[in-house]
């Protein structure tokens, strides 16, 4: 997956594939939950926000939600709809139902590879197949970190945030499942342990160049 292969236009697009209608109450909290087994939840959804540097003192706002659809994961479908960028600055940022597959993080690296004015941000309500020391989806993480991705579990106030932004919550207030908190402190746990042995990498290859 390459920038050739996105659209050829040279404005951030307004995402129009995807109507901007908000997810329902009940949706998020199905999808968001950060529960420890999330049986049935085959589906990933995104919300985004992407912003983009227009000026000195100026900046474009755009946000919405995707989803898997027609068998493309939600990361890529963001990819391809996102077009090419101009030569300024972007800052993207994702809260996703799952963190991303191992084919889906090394497309997302390859991505930021070519695209050194973007930045992104991945918040993740659970982690997807990490179980295994050696899954795939763990050096997938890794490689995004080295891409330059902040990886980081959503806490209570992310998921606030997303209720207030993506959600049509009416006048109703978020209010946190059982368990947000002590599942938000486990999976943070889970996911340094998961990229501390890039920091580990890095450091051992720093001490073979010195002769250490």
């Amino acid at each position: 997956f390459t920038l050739e292969t996105c659209h050829t236009s040279l404005q951030l697009k307004s995402f129009p594939i995807f109507p901007r209608v908000l997810l329902p109450k009940k949706k998020f909290i199905y999808h968001y939950k950060n529960m420890r087994w999330a049986r049935g939840r085959c589906e990933t959804y995104l919300c985004f926000v992407v912003k983009k540097r227009v000026g000195p003192d100026s900046l474009s706002f755009d946000f919405g939600h995707l989803r898997n659809r027609n068998n493309c994961h939600v990361e890529l479908l963001f990819l391809r709809h996102l077009g090419a960028l101009c030569p300024v600055s972007y800052s993207i940022t994702w809260f996703c139902s799952w963190s991303p597959c191992a084919n889906c993080s090394f497309r997302l690296a390859q991505f930021l590879h070519q695209t050194p004015n973007l930045r992104l941000r991945i918040f993740v309500s659970r982690l997807y197949f990490c179980d295994l020391e050696d899954s795939r989806e763990r050096e997938g993480l890794r490689m995004l970190k080295k891409a330059g991705v902040h990886i980081t579990v959503m806490s209570y106030k992310d998921y606030f945030y997303c209720w207030q932004t993506f959600v049509a919550k009416s006048q109703s207030k978020f209010k946190p499942w059982d368990g947000l908190h002590q599942n938000c402190i486990r999976l943070t746990r889970k996911l340094n342990r998961i990229l501390q042995p890039c920091e580990t990498e890095d450091l051992r290859d720093a001490f073979r160049l010195l002769g250490l």
